[in-house]
């Protein structure tokens, strides 16, 4: 008898620990699967937000507008006429003002033939001209900052 208390001793003790060696034999293929998984994704694939690469127009004056942005996808016209894809009623600003646009990730700004002007950094636009973060442009009352 003592042959069989002892067998059954044994398989009380052996089936739990049998038990917990499956249980972590499989936490550990689960484990193995979902880094294979995430490895296996290409990495553009979404799953790391990447920060914006274009520029926008944030207005800083009028006060009612200000943090307001315009993106220029892939270009905009602004001025005061219904037509224009960015309407201001400001009377400093034309019917047709300016025209900003994005090419190859760059923004770039044109007056229109406006009658006050347009400028970047206090200076007069003469043409097209590309602008970078942290310039300050003015079209007629309107007062931007270029961010990203």
């Amino acid at each position: 008898m003592s042959l069989l208390a002892a067998s059954s001793n044994y398989a009380a003790l052996v089936r739990p620990l049998q038990l917990i060696i499956m249980v972590i034999a499989l936490l550990f293929f689960a484990r193995v699967m979902r880094v294979a998984i995430l490895e296996a994704k290409p990495v553009g694939d979404g799953t790391r937000r990447k920060r914006s690469q274009a520029l926008a127009l944030k207005y800083l004056e009028p006060r009612d507008l200000k943090g307001e942005r315009i993106e220029a996808d892939p270009a905009v016209i602004i001025g005061r006429s219904a037509d224009c894809d960015v309407v201001v009623n400001d009377t400093y600003l034309s019917s047709r003002h300016a025209r900003l646009a994005t090419d190859d990730g760059e923004l770039t700004l044109e007056d229109l033939g406006s009658t006050n002007g347009s400028y970047v950094n206090q200076e007069l636009v003469r043409g097209r001209v590309q602008l970078r973060r942290g310039d300050v442009v003015q079209l007629g009352g309107l007062l931007f900052e270029v961010v990203r």
